[in-house]
Formats: C-alpha cells, structure tokens, sequence
C-alpha cells in the first residue's frame, strides 16, 4: 500500500501536554477493544544516518517532544535518548532514538508496514535539501566526539588473561632423585613427555607476558601525558610528539613538567623505578636476543681435548627441561608483574590526590573518547549497553 501523498509533509508535534492526555485517555480506555487497523514496530537503522534523521526532525519540528525525553535521566546510559512524537491526522507516529537503532512506532489508523517505512526513508531524504539551513543550525548544537579504545586497558586485559592461563598450567618441579635413572625415564615416559608439553606451551604464554609488561607501563605513561599535557603542549602536534618520543627514563622524570597535576616529581631513583628500569633492560635482551651468555648461564663443564670432565652432576630433569624454563625466566613472571603494577601505583601517588581516583577510573575503561573540536578526554557511555523493544500483544477481535 501507498503512503498517502501528505504524509510526510502534514506531519506535526504535539505539545507535551496534548500527549500527556492523549496518553492518559488511552490508557483509560478497555484494552480489548477493536480497532480499525492495528498499529506497527519497525526500525531505521542506517538508511538515513541517525544523526541526519536527528537534525532533520530538529529542523522539523524543534527540539525532541515526547513523553520519553521526560522520562529519561540526564546521562547517556537510558533505553531512549530521544523521542520525537509527531502525528499525521489522528496517528500518532513516534522516532525513538537508542542505541543501536531508532524505533518507528506507528499508531492504529495508518496501514503501515515494511513497504511503507522503505517509502518513508525515501521521502525523508528527498526531503533534507529543504530543511538544509535549519539543520545546519542543529548540527552546530551537536558536539563530535570519537570513541577509541584505551591500550593501557587492552594490555593489561591481555597480560591478565596469559597469566590466568599460565597460572592453570601445572609446573610443579620433580625433585632431584625423580627421573634420575633410565629406569626412571623409561617407567614415566609418558609424564615426562606430557610435562615437556606443559612447558612448551608456558614458554609461549611467559614470552609474551614479560615482553608485554614493560609495554604495559609505557603505555601507562603515555595516557598520562595524554590526559594530563599541560594546555600549551597539548594545543602543539610537534610538542605532543616529542613528549611521547622520549626515552621512556626522560619521559617519566619529565611528567610532572610535561602535565599538570603532579604534586611532586617521580622520583626515578628510588628502588621502585629502579627494579622497572631493569626490567625494562631484561625485556630488551629477551625481545632483541641478545647474547649474554653470565646471564644465560646453566652449566659449568671442563675438557680434556674432547673428554668432558664435568665440575658437578646434574639431573636429566636439570639438564634438559629446566634449561626452558631458566631461560624464559618463568619463575620471574610473578616478580615482574609485581614491579609493574608498584611502578604505576607509585606514579598515580605524585598525582593531586583528586586526579588519582580519575586516572584510575580511565585506566579501567575500555572505551576512551575524544571532542574532535575541544581535544577533550570523556567517558560517553557506561561499561554495560542496554537495548530493548515494545513488546504488543494481542488480542481477540
């Protein structure tokens, strides 16, 4: 069926008392009652862009008018955010805006149904050219913001989750005197060679942790200077990246110059700076495999010509498996996470004491945004999202 020819353009909006009592003399009415023509729920998703539709029922009919814009609170965590309620004739026709769709209610009056919403897009945006000034109007009203996610939370989301595997692998050492023997090897073969495969897949999960660690509090470090930049940095693209391009000792040194907020100075000497300042030289030796043989030590053997005279007997156990697991350094891996976390703990401590609680409200976010105008830093929606849709029952005619 065909809209009628006007209903797009005799569209109205009621006043907000009109639709008060239009609710209340419906909802007083017998619910069993026939109608003519029932209602109808459909959707608009990105046929016209919602922003778009948005400025253009702005343009329309001025700011949103329905009872739901009443209802919902003053935040961005609500089932509707805006709700135009408008009529044709008699039918009530309603735009709710949510989030991840706008709901199209249409009363009893009109047959309406996915023939007529294609229809109803296609009028609306042959329609925009005409409102182009008003709209103009309201999208200067809009602030733009982007959404990005936060990488400090990506990497400490995917440390905690290598480690929570690691800590699910069993890693319990044989004593000295278990596999000592070929007797030993060859009774427990099959447990020697399921715990083999239990260290092959630690050494992966341990390389990627400590690699990822020292990234983690870098990262740590740069959300501080993105957040906190004092205003003439923040306001210079070539600033900003040189602040960022330090080496990671000067950056940190310099934040309580580089940002505001600090009520005294990181301290880079005392032993909690120190302990990240070598783990961040351990991470470079693992990363770039540098050959460091005091380091990488694990045993001590004499020659004569080509006879090897061993200065102390170790277990296959000692000669073998155990080597992987020194050189991954996986019995490090609790010890460094430790030192990481008290290197950021003590660094939000230089912070003003109302920054620290913000600073650890952004580190636990996900989803960071930024006013594409302003420079802004926001929070726009909460941790959870919420969608729904009316739910019309029927009933016997």
């Amino acid at each position: 069926m065909t809209l009628p020819s006007d209903f797009l353009s005799a569209l109205r909006a009621p006043s907000i008392d009109e639709l008060i009592e239009e609710q209340r003399v419906t909802s007083s009415k017998d619910p069993v009652a026939p109608t003519t023509s029932r209602g109808a729920y459909l959707s608009l998703e990105n046929e016209i862009p919602p922003a778009e539709l948005f400025c253009y029922l702005g343009a329309r009919f001025g700011p949103p008018n329905g009872i739901q814009n009443i209802l919902r609170a003053n935040h961005s965590d609500n089932i509707v955010h805006w709700d135009w309620s408008l009529k044709y004739q008699s039918t009530s026709i309603y735009f709710w805006g949510t989030n991840f769709r706008t709901d199209l209610i249409v009363g009893s009056g009109v047959e309406f149904g996915e023939i007529e919403r294609k229809q109803l897009v296609e009028l609306i945006k042959a329609d925009l050219k005409s409102h182009g000034s008003k709209m103009k109007e309201v999208r200067g009203l809009l602030q733009d913001w982007v959404e990005f996610v936060n990488p400090f939370w990506r990497l400490t989301r995917a440390i905690r989750n290598l480690n929570n595997e690691l800590l699910s692998i069993d890693l319990k050492e044989p004593s000295r005197n278990e596999y000592y023997s070929p007797f030993d090897l060859s009774a427990r073969e099959a447990e020697w060679k399921a715990l083999g495969e239990r260290i092959n897949q630690a050494f992966g999960l341990c390389f990627g942790i400590r690699s990822m660690l020292p990234v983690r509090a870098e990262s740590f470090v740069n959300l501080l200077i993105f957040v906190l930049a004092r205003q003439d940095i923040r306001s210079d693209t070539r600033l900003m990246e040189n602040a960022y391009r330090q080496q990671i000792d000067i950056r940190i040194k310099s934040l309580h110059i580089t940002c505001q907020g600090f009520h005294t100075a990181v301290d880079y000497s005392n032993d909690i700076c120190r302990k990240f300042h070598t783990l961040i030289n351990e991470r470079n030796d693992l990363l770039h495999g540098n050959v460091l043989p005091d380091k990488m030590s694990f045993n001590e053997v004499y020659f004569l010509d080509k006879v090897p005279v061993f200065k102390e007997y170790k277990s296959v156990w000692e000669r073998t498996l155990a080597v992987d697991m020194q050189a991954i350094g996986l019995r490090k891996v609790e010890n460094e996470l430790q030192v990481v976390n008290h290197f950021i703990e003590y660094v939000i401590s230089c912070l003003e004491p109302e920054l620290q609680g913000q600073m650890r409200m952004i580190m636990e976010r996900r989803d960071l945004a930024k006013n594409k105008k302003t420079g802004r830093l926001g929070i726009l929606f909460p941790e959870h999202l919420v969608d729904s849709r009316p739910v019309f029952t029927k009933t016997d005619e």
